[in-house]
C-alpha cells in the first residue's frame, strides 16, 4: 500500500481532484484506459515518458479494489472482467518489471 501512496496523488487543485501520478497531470484513469485499450506497459511507457514502470502497477493496484465490488446495475461487472484481464495480461507478460535488462 505505501506503494500506492507514494506514486498516486490527489490534489483538489489538479485534473478536478481525480487520482494522478506522482503529482503530474497524468491521471490514474487515463494509464489504466491504455491499458484496457490494448497498449502494453512497455508501449504506456513510450505514450508518457514520466512514467515509471512501477507508476503502471501502482495504478493497477489503485484501480483494483474498485473493480471487485458488485456494478450498481447488477449483472455480471464486466468492467471488473476487464479491468482483471489486464492485470493478468500484464502479470504473465513479465510486462510490469522495472525496465532493466
Amino acid at each position: 500500500m505505501s506503494e500506492i501512496s507514494t506514486r498516486i496523488t490527489v490534489d483538489p487543485e489538479q485534473c478536478g481532484g481525480r487520482p494522478c501520478v506522482r503529482g503530474m497531470r497524468i491521471r490514474v484513469a487515463d494509464v489504466l484506459s491504455l491499458l484496457a485499450n490494448g497498449l502494453s506497459s512497455n508501449q504506456v511507457l513510450e505514450e508518457l515518458p514520466d512514467l515509471e514502470a512501477a507508476d503502471i502497477a501502482a495504478c493497477l493496484l489503485f484501480g483494483a479494489p474498485g473493480m471487485t465490488q458488485p456494478s450498481r446495475k447488477g449483472g455480471d461487472n464486466r468492467e471488473a472482467k476487464a479491468g482483471r484481464e489486464v492485470t493478468r495480461r500484464c502479470e504473465s507478460s513479465g510486462d510490469l518489471d522495472d525496465g532493466n535488462p
